[in-house]
């Protein structure tokens, strides 16, 4: 856990769909769309942990943006030294990178 770290923090700031030992779920700050975070402040989690947010993720997505609606998204921009995944909706538009 890093103090300094947001996603460590883990302040309910929106709707919270899952909460568990291994992660959470909510919806993003910045772009409103599920997202699924790893409780270990670190960028990579093992294969097996990483498929199973994924599932978690999945399930949330499917009953809130519908199913086979959404992409899986786990290029982390803004905190890239905590794993974290979203749900993108058809049409999400990233911004181009500087």
């Amino acid at each position: 856990m890093n103090s300094r770290c947001d996603l460590c923090e883990a302040a309910v700031i929106t709707i919270r769909y899952l909460d568990n030992d291994l992660c959470w779920i909510g919806d993003c700050e910045i772009c409103l769309v599920p997202m699924v975070v790893w409780r270990v402040h670190g960028p990579t989690p093992s294969h097996v942990l990483k498929e199973q947010m994924r599932g978690y993720l999945s399930a949330v997505a499917d009953e809130v943006l519908g199913e086979g609606l959404w992409k899986f998204d786990d290029h982390m921009r803004n905190i890239p030294d905590h794993y974290h995944a979203h749900a993108r909706p058809p049409g999400f538009a990233r911004r181009a990178p500087r």
